[in-house]
C-alpha cells in the first residue's frame, strides 16, 4: 500500500499563493496536491488518493474554506482526516473554530511544526455538526432568507429535513411544499442548469409580488452541478428578474435572491 505519511491536500483561493505554499511544502519533503476543487471530484480524490492532512487556507474567502472543512466531516470515508487551517481575520477564524472546535489553526510559518501534530494526533472523535446548517447558527436561517412574521413560504427540490433543520420560524409564517396559492418568498432548490432552464418561466409566473431564493449546489459541496452564481445570475436576469442578495444556506447550497424586474415609470401601465 502506497505510504500516505506526507501527502498534503492544500486547498488554496488564488492560483499564484497555492503554487507558491505547495513550492515551499514540497521543500520540506511533502508531497502536495494543489489542485483547485471541482465539484464530486474533491472528495472522490480524497477517498482514493488520500493525504495525511488537508491544509485550508483562510486569508481569502475563509467562509468558503469552512464549507470545504465541513464537506469533508460530513463523509464517513474522510471525516477521521486531520483539518489545518492558515491564517484569516480572527474574528472569522473564530467562526469556523465554532464549526470545527478539533481542527488545528496555524499560521504559515507555523505550519510545518503545526502539520506534524496534526498528523501525528489525528482527531480520534472528530467533531461532525449535527446537520450541513449547524456551520451557520450566528444567525437564523429564516431571517437570512427574509422570513418574516406572517410570511407564506413554498419550497420546491428541497433537501430531505430542510424544513426541520431551518428551525423555528417567525410568528404566523407558514412553510409548505410546492407552488400553489401567490407565496411572499420561494426556496427553489435546483440540481441542474436544464432544471433552471425548463422551470424558471413557471417559477417566474408565480412569483407576482414576491421573491425567490433560487438555490444551487456550491462547487466545494462535492456534489456534481453545472450550475454557478454565474449562470443563475444570468438566467434569472434573461428571464426578467433581478437578483439583490445572496446567501450561503448550508454547506451544500448558496443562494441568489430574486425579483420582478420594476418596468421605468413612464413606461408602467395605468
Amino acid at each position: 500500500m502506497e505510504s500516505t505519511a506526507r501527502r498534503i491536500r492544500l486547498i488554496h483561493w488564488n492560483a499564484a499563493e497555492s503554487k507558491e505554499r505547495a513550492r515551499l511544502l514540497r521543500r520540506d519533503g511533502c508531497e502536495v496536491d494543489a489542485g483547485m476543487i471541482s465539484g464530486a471530484g474533491f472528495l472522490r480524490d480524497l477517498r482514493e488518493r488520500t493525504p495525511a492532512a488537508v491544509v485550508i487556507d483562510l486569508s481569502r474567502l475563509p467562509m468558503q474554506g469552512r464549507d470545504v472543512g465541513l464537506a469533508v466531516r460530513h463523509q464517513k470515508a474522510t471525516r477521521s482526516l486531520p483539518l489545518v487551517f492558515v491564517e484569516g481575520e480572527p474574528v472569522k477564524v473564530a467562526r469556523v473554530k465554532e464549526s470545527l472546535p478539533d481542527a488545528v489553526y496555524t499560521t504559515w510559518g507555523r505550519l510545518p511544526s503545526a502539520l506534524e501534530r496534526a498528523i501525528a494526533r489525528p482527531p480520534a472523535r472528530p467533531v461532525v455538526p449535527s446537520s450541513a446548517l449547524a456551520g451557520y447558527s450566528g444567525t437564523p436561517l429564516p431571517k437570512k432568507l427574509g422570513v418574516r412574521e406572517g410570511s407564506q413560504v413554498a419550497f420546491l427540490g428541497a433537501p430531505r429535513g430542510f424544513p426541520r433543520a431551518l428551525g423555528p420560524l417567525p410568528r404566523g409564517a407558514v412553510l409548505r411544499e410546492g407552488l400553489r396559492g401567490s407565496p411572499d418568498l420561494i426556496l427553489w432548490f435546483v440540481r441542474s442548469r436544464a432544471e433552471l432552464l425548463g422551470r424558471l418561466p413557471r417559477i417566474r409566473k408565480g412569483l407576482g409580488e414576491g421573491a425567490v431564493w433560487i438555490c444551487w449546489r456550491k462547487q466545494a459541496s462535492g456534489e456534481t452541478t453545472d450550475l454557478t452564481q454565474a449562470k443563475v445570475r444570468a438566467s434569472g436576469l434573461a428571464a426578467g428578474l433581478v437578483d439583490y442578495k445572496i446567501c450561503a444556506i448550508d454547506s451544500v447550497w448558496s443562494g441568489l435572491l430574486f425579483t420582478r424586474r420594476r418596468a421605468p415609470a413612464g413606461k408602467r401601465r395605468g
